[in-house]
């Protein structure tokens, strides 16, 4: 499917830019968008990668990741059947929402580029997405996140009275587009179009194995002899180290949530937020703070060489990086003509007539046809929606509420899948694209049933 939406945007982009007149902007967004996922994009990612595929290294050789799984094992084994309950991939997935859920964006890629590539270990098919990739992109393109910081920092810069009001819709929107995306990633497998093939999986299972380097062998007989290695018990003092700084954190938490206790001044910002605002912050601020000073001290008083593992597991950062810019040029590339062309414009004026029917506000549209191709672009619309209409308006709360509760859907699926070499997506896209409509139509009937 995403052969024919590539080919599809590409081409219409052509059209519509020279029925328009606007082939050279055509011509110079795609140039542009290439520069930007190979400059921008990609070599940005290498120091994040590498510093969060290090601590990943470090919590899998300290039993982190499999004690993660282990603990949520019911719930995990109901949504990825396919998946060993104690395989590595169970825990990366854990995290990567964890990250997720608080806003950890910067945490929380790394660690879903992890997660495919340990789902990507047990594909017997390379090349073609797994019923578990699948659903795992379905959950990530759903924009699982307790609290939607860029859109509550948008509406207040602009004065909103109430800036995090939108706090509660995003939730529930953002839950009903990962179960309906979940339960249509479900579906859609089952589905004879989207079974996998087989023999070509196979075929093509034998040609990389057949380039499989002796070092690229020997460095995953290492890995998994790693694995097998059973880890050193902690001593008695290292519990006591490990309780100690638990409860310095624990004491940080509860000086950000309640400063008067503690005779601090309360700053502006944190005496207009309700207690549950100030908890989610906190828990936000505190996290990669915590995550990068506990996952290597656990890992030391577990006896594990804390700087050998993290260096050979931030070794993959820049080789995942790479790998991943063809995959982005193809997208960000065909994306962006489009957008030049003016085929969102013409897109909006072609459906305005039938939302105007059911009641959609078409104000909104543009915003929702960019938000699954582009970040920016997507925020820019709704940054205009918040000048426009005032940061307190029904248009502005629901743009807030959608951009909170949804993803780039196509970034997502380019990004994650070309980490790992997928071309066949099967049903990934319409899982994600799923989330993405149920959000908005969650998004508009309950704002309108809130602040309406």
């Amino acid at each position: 499917m995403l052969n024919y939406i590539w080919l599809g945007l590409m081409v219409c982009a052509v059209l519509i830019g020279g029925w328009n007149g606007q082939l050279k902007e055509v011509a110079d967004k795609s140039l542009e968008m290439a520069n930007t996922a190979v400059v921008t994009i990609s070599f940005a990612l290498i120091g994040v990668m590498a510093l969060w595929l290090g601590i990943m290294r470090l919590a899998e050789r300290a039993g982190l990741v499999a004690l993660l799984a282990r603990a949520l094992r019911p719930l995990m084994r109901r949504i990825f059947p396919e998946v060993p309950p104690e395989h590595p991939a169970m825990g990366s997935m854990l995290m990567n929402i964890a990250a997720n859920m608080l806003g950890l964006g910067n945490a929380a890629t790394p660690l879903g580029l992890r997660a495919m590539k340990d789902l990507e270990s047990l594909n017997k098919n390379p090349g073609t997405a797994t019923n578990a990739m699948c659903t795992f992109l379905a959950i990530n393109t759903s924009g699982i996140q307790l609290i939607p910081v860029t859109a509550i920092a948008i509406l207040a810069a602009n004065k909103s009275t109430n800036p995090t009001a939108i706090v509660g819709t995003s939730i529930i929107c953002t839950a009903c587009a990962a179960v309906s995306g979940v339960l249509m990633a479900k579906f859609l497998s089952k589905l004879p179009m989207f079974r996998e093939k087989a023999e070509s999986g196979k075929r093509e299972a034998e040609k990389n194995q057949s380039l499989l380097t002796p070092a690229a062998a020997n460095e995953k007989d290492r890995v998994a002899v790693q694995e097998a290695a059973t880890l050193q018990p902690m001593q008695w003092w290292g519990g006591v180290i490990i309780a100690s700084f638990l409860l310095f954190f624990v004491f940080l938490f509860l000086r950000m949530v309640f400063p008067e206790t503690f005779g601090l001044p309360i700053p502006a910002d944190t005496a207009k937020q309700n207690i549950f605002i100030r908890i989610v912050s906190a828990v936000s601020l505190l996290s990669i703070p915590f995550l990068l000073s506990a996952i290597p001290l656990f890992a030391l008083l577990r006896r594990v060489k804390v700087y050998e593992e993290f260096v050979d597991g931030a070794k993959e950062g820049f080789d995942v990086a790479i790998r991943i810019i063809p995959y982005l040029v193809a997208m960000l590339v065909a994306v962006g003509m489009f957008r030049a062309a003016g085929g969102i414009d013409l897109f909006s004026r072609a459906l305005s007539p039938v939302l105007n029917l059911v009641g959609f506000p078409t104000d909104l549209l543009p915003m929702v046809l960019v938000r699954p191709l582009s970040g920016s672009g997507s925020l820019g619309f709704f940054t205009e929606l918040v000048k426009q209409f005032g940061p307190d308006s029904l248009i502005a709360r629901m743009a807030g509420t959608i951009y909170g509760s949804t993803e780039t859907t196509f970034y997502v699926l380019a990004v994650y899948f070309g980490s790992v070499a997928i071309k066949r997506t099967r049903h990934a896209l319409l899982a994600g694209l799923t989330a993405d409509f149920v959000s908005v139509v969650v998004a508009v009937t309950v704002c309108r049933i809130i602040f309406g």
